[in-house]
């Protein structure tokens, strides 16, 4: 196989080049902000590409949006099966974001919140995305904190979903040094509260 041959098979299809553009773009700069034509001049692929591939910006968007909660549910389940307790699994969130953050589009806050902002329309495609994010949050973390305690397992979710919501806006304003630290030594106190409250 010659150089050539083997740097074409190296890059990333154009359909992932959209995809890494747009995440890369609308993360950054959001969605309204980032045009069609600035995409596909960072992803150096032609309009049809882009139309053959997801019909226009909204298909775009929500497969970008869903190629990020499939990578960020599978980093998280990682950090979870690598936390040695019960408490820590649920406070794996906090690592999972800083680990996602270090292995893809860093981004200036929660993608998911950033465009349901920005798209609050009921009927646009990516409403189902989002909601699949906010599904994901509220079942892992109710599961996650059933074997934490057995007496409100659900308020301890809960409590440590507002942390998280908490710490991620953190993230978006940029003034709170360290959110997620912040955000998980909150959490942490949650924690050991509820299992002193059961005992």
């Amino acid at each position: 196989m010659d150089q050539d041959t083997a740097a074409a098979m190296a890059r990333p299809s154009a359909r992932d080049r959209l995809l890494d553009a747009a995440d890369e773009l609308f993360s950054r700069d959001g969605i309204a902000r980032t045009s069609v034509d600035q995409v596909l001049h960072r992803a150096h692929v032609a309009p049809g590409t882009l139309y053959a591939h997801f019909g226009g910006k909204d298909g775009l968007i929500a497969a970008a949006l869903h190629r990020r909660l499939d990578r960020w549910e599978q980093v998280w389940q990682e950090a979870v099966d690598a936390a040695p307790t019960p408490a820590e699994k649920l406070l794996a969130l906090f690592d999972a974001v800083s680990a996602y953050r270090d292995l893809y589009t860093p981004g200036r806050g929660c993608a998911f919140l950033a465009t349901n902002t920005e798209l609050p329309d009921l009927d646009h495609p990516v409403r189902a995305v989002i909601e699949a994010e906010s599904t994901l949050l509220v079942t892992r973390l109710n599961q996650l904190a059933e074997t934490v305690t057995t007496e409100d397992p659900a308020a301890l979710a809960g409590d440590v979903l507002l942390v998280y919501d908490g710490a991620m806006a953190g993230l978006q304003r940029g003034r709170t040094p360290d959110p997620l630290g912040h955000g998980k030594t909150l959490a942490r106190c949650l924690i050991q509260n509820a299992i002193q409250t059961e005992h």
